[in-house]
């Protein structure tokens, strides 16, 4: 049994999201939300925001599952829109800022090695 949840036009670059998706990449569920819980990224809440969304997702997909024995089985973070702003700068000069935007994909799967 999997589970999918998507986050699209997350605030913040794909790259510094990736950082926090490596730390709870292949994790069981439990484990990856005290992980999340505990780092000081802004990626993070966000991250664990749509964990818990696979979780709800694959608890409304079959009402017997164990929470326990969910795994984070892919987590992905792509590169979204960036929008692109102007920022005032001296002597009449415009500077470009990019707010950059990324889009998150969590599949949880049941832990083949918890079923005896």
């Amino acid at each position: 049994m999997k589970a999918i949840a998507t986050l699209r036009y997350m605030k913040g670059s794909a790259q510094k999201a990736r950082l926090v998706a490596d730390l709870v990449r292949g994790k069981p569920v439990n484990e990856a939300v005290a992980i999340l819980r505990h780092t000081h990224k802004y990626a993070a809440r966000d991250i664990l925001k749509t964990l818990r969304s696979a979780v709800a997702n694959a608890e409304q997909k079959e009402a017997q599952v164990d929470v326990d024995e969910l795994v984070i089985r892919k987590i992905t973070v792509d590169k979204g829109p960036q929008e692109k702003r102007v920022r005032p700068a001296p002597m009449g000069r415009a500077y470009r800022v990019l707010h950059r935007k990324s889009h998150l994909t969590i599949e949880l799967a049941d832990n083949p090695s918890a079923k005896s």
